[in-house]
C-alpha cells in the first residue's frame, strides 16, 4: 500500500510539468500560422487586411493557427484556452481592451473568435454567425485560406462598419463592392444567371451611347468614329495616359466632308485615379498615412500623398481625423496589454 501511495505521488508530481498549459510564442503581431495551412502569398493577403485595420482604426486583430491544443498542455474546450491566450498575449489596447483574436486548432477541428472585454457580449451572436456562415463551411472542404480570409473580412466589417480595402475607397467603389458581395450571397448559380444579364444590359447601354449616329454640327453630314489606332493621333498626351490607366476612354468622331472632329470622353466607372491639380488629367493616385491617431480626447492627423502619373507632379495634404466617441471601439491610442473577459464565439467542422 505504501508503495502504491509513493507511486501515485510520483506520477502526480510528474504529470504537473507534462500537462502544464503553455502558449505558442507570438512571433508576428498579426498572423502566426503554426499549423502551416497557408502559403506565403495567402499569408500576405490576410496580413494586409489586419495591418490596414490597425493603421486605419487602431484595432489590433491577430490570427493564430495551431495543430492542436494538446501540444500546449490543454485537453479541454477551446473557450478557456482562447481567453487565457488572449490575455497572455495582451491583444489590443490596454485601456480600451478592443483587441480581436481568431484561433484555429486544425487537428481538433475547433476554432474561436475571442474579443476584447470592451465588447462584452455584444459580438457573441455576430461572431457565431460569421463562423457558421463564412468560415467552417469552407474548412469542411479543406479551404482554410478561403475560410480565414472571408472570416477576417467579415469580422472587420462587423467591428468597424467598413470592409477591408474600403477605408479610403470612393463612393462608387463601395457601391460596386457592395453589389458584388450581395450577388455572392445569393449563391453561385443565381450569380451566374444575373451577372451576365446585368453586365450585358450595361454594356448595351454604353455601346448604344458610343455607337449612335452623329451629325456634323457644321454641314449636317454623317460622322464616322475612328478606330483606336487612329484616334490616338488626335489625342493629347495626357488623354493617352488616361486611356492607358483606363480612367477615361476617348472616342474621336470625324466628318468625312469637312474633316471636323469631335472628341468624346467616357469616364471609367470604378477608376481610382483623380484629376491632377497641374495638368487636369485623371492620372493621379493617392496614398494615405496616419500621422497621429484620433482618441476620445483629441483629434488625429493623416497625410495624403498625391502623385500624377502623367506630369509627375507630387504634393501632400494633411487632414484632421475626427475625435472618436468614448463608446467607439475604434478609437486611437497605443496598443498592447489588452484583455478579454471571455466574449466571442466558437465553432467546429
Amino acid at each position: 500500500m505504501r508503495h502504491l501511495t509513493f507511486a501515485f505521488l510520483f506520477l502526480s508530481l510528474l504529470s504537473g510539468p507534462l500537462f502544464a498549459v503553455t502558449y505558442p510564442d507570438r512571433i508576428d503581431r498579426y498572423l502566426n500560422d503554426y499549423a502551416d495551412v497557408l502559403t506565403p502569398a495567402q499569408e500576405q493577403t490576410i496580413r494586409k487586411k489586419l495591418v490596414e485595420l490597425m493603421t486605419e482604426r487602431d484595432v489590433e486583430f491577430t490570427v493564430l493557427t495551431i495543430n492542436n491544443m494538446f501540444n500546449y498542455g490543454h485537453g479541454g474546450q477551446i473557450e478557456p484556452y482562447a481567453t487565457d491566450l488572449f490575455n497572455t498575449w495582451g491583444i489590443g489596447d490596454s485601456e480600451r481592451n478592443d483587441g480581436l483574436l481568431m484561433l484555429i486548432s486544425v487537428e481538433d477541428r475547433l476554432m474561436r473568435i475571442e474579443v476584447g472585454s470592451v465588447y462584452g457580449a455584444s459580438l457573441n451572436d455576430p461572431m457565431k454567425t460569421i463562423i457558421d456562415r463564412d468560415i467552417t463551411p469552407k474548412f469542411k472542404t479543406g479551404l482554410f485560406f478561403e475560410g480565414i480570409d472571408a472570416g477576417v473580412s467579415e469580422v472587420i466589417q462587423e467591428v468597424t462598419g467598413t470592409w477591408p480595402g474600403e477605408f479610403q475607397a470612393s463612393g462608387s467603389e463601395k457601391i460596386y463592392n457592395a453589389s458584388r458581395r450581395w450577388f455572392d450571397r445569393l449563391g453561385a448559380w443565381i450569380y451566374a444567371l444575373l451577372v451576365p444579364v446585368i453586365g450585358g444590359f450595361s454594356m448595351l447601354i454604353r455601346r448604344w451611347q458610343r455607337n449612335r449616329p452623329r451629325r456634323c454640327p457644321h454641314d449636317g453630314s454623317k460622322m464616322e468614329r475612328m478606330d483606336e489606332d487612329w484616334d490616338d493621333q488626335h489625342l493629347q498626351p495626357g488623354q493617352i495616359t488616361e486611356e492607358k490607366l483606363k480612367s477615361v476612354d476617348y472616342d474621336v468622331w470625324q466628318c468625312m466632308r469637312c474633316d471636323h472632329q469631335t472628341i468624346e470622353a467616357y469616364k471609367g466607372w470604378f477608376s481610382r485615379y483623380s484629376a491632377c491639380r497641374s495638368c487636369g488629367n485623371k492620372t493621379v493616385e493617392s496614398d494615405a498615412t496616419v500621422l497621429e491617431y484620433a482618441t476620445t480626447s483629441s483629434t488625429g492627423l493623416k497625410r495624403i500623398d498625391y502623385s500624377c502619373l502623367h506630369c509627375n507632379d507630387h504634393w501632400s495634404l494633411r487632414k484632421t481625423i475626427p475625435r472618436k466617441s468614448s463608446s467607439s471601439s475604434s478609437s486611437g491610442g497605443s496598443s498592447g496589454g489588452g484583455s478579454s473577459s471571455g466574449g466571442g464565439a466558437s465553432g467546429s467542422w
